[in-house]
């Protein structure tokens, strides 16, 4: 199934134009993007992925999504998610008890709501007819599960399937994946910038272990196009080497390194045939609300920016194989023995550590930060619903 938010195509932009297509102009700066300047709590009316399902039990657990605070309760198969907040003196649910079942009960007095439809339904302290039951409510937020991960839906109206905002191919094809989910420094839209950004994999990840036996390339020339509700970096160039005026020679040349395949996860004599039936011109992507996906020839990685708050990210990280039997399982032991260390772990912990200590605005961008003003301009352009501030309790009926 193909959900997309917008049918159009919209131009190509790239990096080396002479008409000015260029992202950087005298004065530019986050004004120029609206929209995304004021999201900084995140965007509204999608799902996000906030923890693997294994980890919420019958014991309430808090999780902040988009700055809200929000209780998970599992009853059964089912897991429930309310405002995490006691109307009545505003004690968090997710300290609650569990005293009768599809319930949980506030610890300080007993108030008892439904997790379903976050109806006060009981008040203990107050005798089987307290004259307050039914008359509020705490919010509910559909829930959902897939790839093993429990997803939210934070917005109004009508609910989208959280299939909408799941890669297709994951819906599509078997495969066997290995993730991490951890809470890092930083705000989201920082940390969607440093995925996608065209020239920071050839400097700072350099010195990764992953790395160590695949050479990069000192520099490319790179144009956006979009695929569907894909922004997709497409290299037009590669250079290996480059001589820099009165300085000399920079590559990532050495000799133990072997070449990687030049410029898109399509090429090669070894591709996974679901990957080379996706037809994707170039190895990394992003799309809405924000969630990236680097495909290598055998397996794509998928991170997911989830906004928690106005300085921190949800960030979760799933590598899937498509394959089943024997192969899959290998693939399950080589993550578990290695990858989940060298490449969730040291590889983009070393993103974690630049979002971190990256302070913009103010900022002046250069020529490969037309994948980042490409991406703030696809949010301007799709209009968004920002998140402006977290639910108090005033918001509840």
């Amino acid at each position: 199934m193909t959900i997309e938010r917008e049918a159009a195509q919209p131009p190509v932009w790239q990096n080396d134009t002479p008409e000015g297509q260029a992202p950087v102009r005298e004065g530019q700066d986050w004004s120029s993007w609206p929209t995304y300047d004021s999201a900084v709590l995140g965007l509204r009316d999608y799902w996000y992925p906030v923890g693997w399902a294994e980890q919420f039990g019958r014991k309430p657990q808090t999780v902040r999504l988009l700055g809200e605070d929000i209780a998970l309760v599992r009853e059964g198969d089912e897991i429930y998610a309310l405002h995490d907040r006691c109307p009545h003196r505003g004690v968090p649910l997710s300290l609650g008890r569990r005293q009768f079942p599809d319930t949980v009960s506030c610890p300080y007095h007993g108030w008892t709501f439904e997790l379903k439809t976050g109806n006060l339904c009981a008040v203990l302290t107050d005798g089987p007819d307290s004259p307050i039951c039914g008359k509020l409510k705490v919010r509910t937020y559909p829930v959902a599960q897939r790839l093993g991960l429990v997803w939210i839906y934070v917005g109004a109206g009508p609910v989208p399937p959280v299939e909408r905002d799941i890669p297709d191919e994951l819906l599509e094809h078997d495969f066997v994946m290995g993730g991490r989910s951890d809470i890092r420094n930083g705000n989201w839209r920082f940390a969607a910038e440093n995925g996608f950004d065209e020239g920071h994999a050839k400097y700072l990840h350099n010195t990764a272990l992953w790395r160590l036996f695949k050479v990069m390339p000192a520099w490319n020339k790179t144009r956006i196009q979009q695929e569907g509700p894909w922004l997709v970096r497409v290299q037009e160039e590669l250079h290996w080497e480059a001589e820099y005026p009165g300085l000399g020679v920079w590559t990532n040349k050495r000799w133990w390194k072997r070449m990687p395949l030049p410029d898109r996860p399509g090429k090669g004599s070894r591709v996974n045939p679901v990957i080379d039936s996706l037809n994707i011109p170039g190895f990394v992507s992003i799309r809405l609300p924000g969630l990236l996906r680097v495909a290598y020839p055998q397996f794509i990685h998928y991170e997911w920016y989830v906004p928690v708050d106005e300085d921190h990210v949800r960030y979760v990280q799933i590598m899937a194989r498509f394959e089943r039997g024997l192969t899959a399982a290998a693939f399950k032991l080589k993550y578990l023995a290695g990858i989940r260390w060298l490449f969730h772990g040291q590889f983009t912990g070393q993103d974690a550590w630049m979002v971190d200590v990256s302070d913009a605005p103010p900022e002046r961008l250069y020529r490969p930060d037309v994948s980042i003003t490409t991406w703030r301009r696809l949010v301007e352009r799709s209009k968004p619903v920002v998140q402006t501030r977290p639910l108090r309790a005033k918001d509840e009926s």
